[in-house]
């Protein structure tokens, strides 16, 4: 086992939580920090957990804020002007 998995395997059985797609979470936070800004990897990571803890697919609500991040203005790109649809 890595590091990595080591320390999913604390904090999970710390939380008694169910298993983790660990690489859907770290390509997640990839995608976050490279299409919208570096600090938006942690912060999406764990809005995709509070919407899997409200009942979303894992790997569907990842797909939605993959592709959100996608169509995102980048750090320091103009806006679109739609930010509320």
């Amino acid at each position: 086992m890595s590091v990595l998995d080591d320390w999913v395997a604390t904090v999970r059985a710390a939380y008694d939580l169910p298993e983790v797609d660990v690489t859907l979470i770290l390509d997640l936070a990839r995608e976050a920090a490279h299409n919208v800004a570096r600090p938006a990897a942690p912060l999406t990571t764990y809005l995709l957990g509070i919407a899997v803890a409200r009942g979303a697919d894992p790997a569907t609500a990842a797909a939605r804020i993959t592709a959100l991040a996608h169509d995102f203005p980048a750090e320091g790109q103009p806006g679109t002007g739609d930010a509320g649809s």
